[in-house]
């Protein structure tokens, strides 16, 4: 049974339109922000940081922002100092972005890329590649009909 939202419509299983277009001004300002290294930090100055995706909150009061460090290396560290300047943060968003609220942020180190390589090693695997393999050996085998003189 669908359930249905105060209006009458049903609810949707992803994020709002509205969620969306926040979540990528956020992320375009986020990634302004440490790209232009407006904040005075020797570990985010040290980094090039990618601000991957934000997910913002059906009341976009708060949202997360996915980061990465290039390379991935230090990514626990880069992480930390960005949550150390949550505040200050907030208070340049709230100078350049034109909203009621400016959400809580909070940072996450993205996992996108290590999945991407854990699965690309998975099916390098010897075992799963002569699975793969053996099941398109398998169909070009099928027996053909006879010709019927």
């Amino acid at each position: 049974m669908a359930k249905y939202s105060k209006s009458g419509s049903k609810r949707s299983a992803g994020p709002s339109q509205r969620q969306l277009r926040v979540g990528e001004l956020l992320r375009h300002e986020l990634a302004d922000i440490f790209s232009r290294q407006k904040i005075q930090d020797e570990v985010l100055e040290a980094h090039v940081i990618t601000v991957t995706e934000v997910t913002v909150t059906p009341d976009l009061r708060s949202a997360v922002a996915y980061i990465l460090p290039l390379g991935g290396k230090d990514s626990k560290i880069v992480v930390k100092a960005a949550r150390s300047h949550i505040p200050f943060i907030r208070g340049l968003l709230a100078k350049t972005m034109n909203l009621k609220h400016v959400p809580t942020l909070n940072f996450q180190k993205d996992s996108a890329y290590d999945n991407s390589s854990h699965i690309d090693e998975v099916l390098s695997n010897p075992h799963v590649l002569q699975d793969l393999l053996g099941d398109k050996g398998d169909a070009d085998e099928t027996p053909k009909a006879p010709e019927a003189e």
